[in-house]
């Protein structure tokens, strides 16, 4: 395989999916150490579970969405985002952030400063293009982008003690950003891609005004959440969203998506989503733990709406046609489908095994993850198909 780097840095999706993939792997293998092993790592003045739920929001997930948004926003508004050695110099605030996490005897000023830097470089990238285009409708996706910003700011102030709090209010306020944000788009991409991917003729029931609902009834799920976790107010306001959430799994359904593995991911995606906010109902009428909500969240919705697009975007913006994917994909989607299943399913009817179904579950991440960058590395740093034609 050839490393081309005028290839690699031709578009954000590029290089931001491969650090992505890489980081996807690298972390969890390292909070496995941690945890499930009780090896002797230790991150930067923070509690290791806080170093773990910080880094799959702000590490993983931002670098998938940086390189989902520099991709997106160039179609969406017809202006070119950065490329070349302006993209590369905008991984270099993220890997430094990375590692800066995992250095004990720096300062913590200095990864937060990297961190900051990073999503403020990347809101004034998108912001730039969308603002020249009037693509008002594109606003709110990077709104979100801010939110995340805030989040990270509170997270680390609470980790510093300046606000009591404030590491609970950063996570879960930015965990609920980035599902804020695959309902979303998730809600303008899967019907389009069932509809045109199934390869029968299919019209599927969009119920727009479902959009202005899910949006009210989640800003009154995040403030309630946010300020109490286990109140009945939070718990009525999840169970609105799973209601509308489900709704419109109804509207989409045809039973052509399984015989496509990029189209039932992002399916069994929003699906995970939906349990999350059921078993936030749960967590307040039977007292489920709500570290069961937030991995179905995570692991589910995140992880498996991250590893799909990723696998879509990489294969369809190289010249490849998405109908003929590589045939390994599958396999790893159902793999991380069967994580998903032991981190939050086994350890709700065998609590005494959470550790061993634990440990699985970071297995099958892990091994899902390399499985991507196995399959598409050579994409990253390569041509476009119809390039060499």
């Amino acid at each position: 395989m050839s490393l081309n780097l005028k290839s690699f840095l031709s578009v954000g999706f590029r290089p931001f999916f491969f650090l992505a993939g890489i980081y996807a792997v690298l972390s969890v293998f390292l909070w496995m150490g941690i945890y499930s092993f009780f090896l002797d790592l230790r991150p930067t003045n923070i509690p290791s579970v806080y170093w773990h739920a910080h880094e799959m929001i702000f590490g993983y997930s931002l670098a998938v969405i940086a390189g989902f948004l520099l991709t997106a926003v160039k179609n969406w508004t017809g202006f070119n985002t950065i490329k070349g050695v302006p993209l590369l110099l905008l991984t270099i605030p993220w890997i430094t952030s990375r590692v800066l996490m995992f250095t004990e005897w720096l300062p913590l000023i200095f990864p937060i400063i990297s961190d900051t830097l990073f999503i403020l470089l990347l809101f004034v990238i998108l912001i730039r293009p969308i603002i020249k285009s009037k693509q008002w409708r594109n606003f709110g996706v990077i709104i979100k982008l801010a939110f995340l910003l805030s989040s990270n700011i509170i997270f680390y102030l609470g980790v510093t003690g300046a606000i009591p709090g404030g590491i609970r209010i950063g996570l879960y306020s930015a965990l609920y950003m980035v599902v804020a944000l695959i309902v979303l788009i998730g809600g303008r991409v899967i019907p389009f891609f069932i509809e045109k991917g199934v390869g029968y003729p299919v019209k599927l029931k969009k119920f727009p005004f479902m959009t202005i609902a899910s949006l009210i009834s989640f800003v009154s799920f995040f403030a309630f959440d946010i300020w109490d976790t286990y109140s009945i107010y939070s718990a009525v306001s999840a169970g609105i969203i799973a209601i509308i959430l489900i709704i419109r799994l109804y509207g989409w359904y045809t039973p052509g998506i399984w015989k496509k593995p990029l189209l039932w991911v992002l399916y069994l995606a929003y699906t995970s989503i939906v349990i999350g906010f059921v078993l936030k109902v749960l967590s307040y009428t039977h007292g489920i733990g709500a570290h069961l909500s937030v991995h179905s969240f995570a692991y589910g919705g995140i992880g498996l709406s991250t590893l799909g697009m990723m696998s879509r975007v990489s294969w369809g913006h190289t010249g490849r046609s998405i109908q003929s994917p590589p045939k390994l994909v599958g396999y790893l989607f159902m793999l991380l489908v069967a994580g998903f299943i032991l981190r939050v399913f086994c350890p709700l009817i065998f609590p005494t095994r959470y550790i061993l179904f634990m440990i699985f579950s970071q297995i099958a991440w892990i091994c899902a993850f390399s499985g991507f960058i196995f399959t598409y590395t050579r994409l990253f740093f390569g041509p476009r198909v119809d390039e060499n034609k």
